[in-house]
């Protein structure tokens, strides 16, 4: 019970959030959406989408301990429409968008949000990009890893929250190869392929699934603990 009441007030707190960006958007909409393309040193989303780094390995380690071990059925029902994403965060600019800004360099954006040029660097696989299209915004715990760890039993709000976090280490953009090769497969059935990267993304993994209150099975507790071994090479 206390578990659920934690998870229920933080899903709310988050939903409560969400909310309010879909509804403070028209209000800012004139302030954030100039007439022509400029740079992200120009035009910032506000600091407080800004996403923060995933705890450091100790307290990663420590939430990993913490998490619900238990094996994941696929859940019936599933469906990415049940986790409504890339809503509006301010003005024009979607979840996507906004990642897209903060995820690389000399972004320069329409008066849609959308970004016309800058480059990004592809953490999972070391590849550059110098066009958004090549580029998918990854929800380092995937839905429907979501969906049978816990999330089916949210509602659709909470489902939206979740997946259109831009407060803690759940999105990232990436080369669309990596994000279609991974799908929906936990740490134990794929990790980035750049080694170097494994630190980072198995404490971001931890991060998310101790937040949303999310379970983990055995293999992917397995995997998590060798990729956090890599933190102290």
């Amino acid at each position: 019970m206390i578990r659920r009441l934690r998870r229920t007030t933080l899903l709310t707190a988050a939903v409560a959030l969400a909310g309010a960006a879909l509804t403070a958007a028209p209000a800012t909409a004139a302030a954030v959406a100039p007439a022509a393309p400029v740079s992200v040193t120009a035009r910032q989303a506000p600091a407080a989408r800004e996403l923060p780094p995933p705890p450091d390995t100790a307290e990663a380690r420590l939430q990993l301990a913490h998490l619900t071990v238990a094996d994941e059925d696929d859940v019936p029902g599933y469906s990415r429409a049940k986790f409504p994403h890339w809503i509006t965060q301010y003005g024009t600019c979607d979840t996507r968008e906004v990642v897209l800004q903060r995820d690389g360099q000399d972004v320069v954006q329409d008066d849609q949000c959308r970004a016309t040029s800058g480059t990004w660097y592809s953490e999972y696989d070391g590849k550059s990009f110098s066009s958004a299209s090549g580029l998918d915004i990854d929800h380092v715990v995937p839905l429907k890893e979501a969906w049978r760890s816990g999330a089916s039993a949210w509602t659709t709000p909470e489902r939206r929250a979740f997946a259109n976090d831009l407060t803690h280490s759940q999105l990232i953009a990436v080369s669309a190869n990596s994000n279609r090769a991974k799908g929906d497969k936990d740490p134990g059935n794929w990790r980035p392929p750049l080694q170097s990267y494994w630190c980072t993304y198995s404490r971001a993994w931890i991060s998310v699934k101790a937040t949303y209150h999310l379970t983990a099975n055995p293999s992917e507790v397995g995997a998590l603990v060798q990729m956090l071994d890599t933190c102290d090479t």
